[in-house]
C-alpha cells in the first residue's frame, strides 16, 4: 500500500473511532468519564496529522500519528486496568473507600462523587469494555501509522 492510503486508514480509523465514542455518548446516552475523555484527545490529534501528512512528505508526522495512537492506547490500557481494580484510577472518577466513615463524611463522599466513574464499565463486547477495545484498535492503528513512516512512496 501507498503512504498516503495507509495514512489515510490510520487517520480515518482515528476518526471512526472518535464517531463511535461520539455516538455512544450522545445516541446510546452513556456519557465518557475523565479517562474516557482523555483517550479522545490523542485520536483528535492523530486525525489532525494525518490531515496535514497528506500534503506533506516525510517519515515525521506519520511517526507522530503512531505516537498519537500509541498514547490513546496506552491511555486504553491503564483505563482497563482501572475499570478491573488492578490499579487506582485518579481521584476524580473513582469511588474511595467507605470503611470507617462517619455518616456526615459518608454523606459527604457521596455529594462529591464523579457522576461518572472510570472504574466501571459502562458497556462491554465479549467481556472487554470500550477502553479495552480502544487500546486494541489504536495499538492497530499505531502499526499502520509506522508502515506509513516505513512506505517508500
Amino acid at each position: 500500500m501507498t503512504r498516503k492510503v495507509l495514512i489515510l486508514l490510520a487517520a480515518g480509523g482515528s476518526a471512526l473511532l472518535l464517531l463511535g465514542a461520539l455516538g455512544f455518548q450522545y445516541l446510546g446516552g452513556l456519557p465518557p468519564c475523565d479517562l474516557c475523555i482523555w483517550q479522545r484527545w490523542p485520536h483528535l490529534a492523530a486525525v489532525v496529522i494525518g490531515a496535514v501528512a497528506l500534503v506533506l512528505p516525510g517519515r515525521t508526522l506519520p511517526l507522530l500519528g503512531g505516537a498519537a495512537a500509541l498514547t490513546t492506547s496506552g491511555i486504553g490500557l491503564y483505563h482497563t486496568g482501572v475499570e478491573r481494580g488492578w490499579w487506582e484510577g485518579p481521584t476524580t472518577c473513582t469511588s474511595g473507600p467507605v470503611g470507617g466513615l462517619t455518616p456526615d463524611q459518608l454523606m459527604d463522599q457521596i455529594m462529591a462523587a464523579p457522576l461518572v466513574r472510570c472504574d466501571e464499565v459502562a458497556w462491554d463486547l465479549f467481556g472487554l469494555s470500550m477502553a479495552s477495545w480502544n487500546a486494541l484498535a489504536a495499538l492497530a492503528l499505531a502499526l499502520i501509522w509506522l508502515a506509513a513512516a516505513r512506505a517508500t512512496r
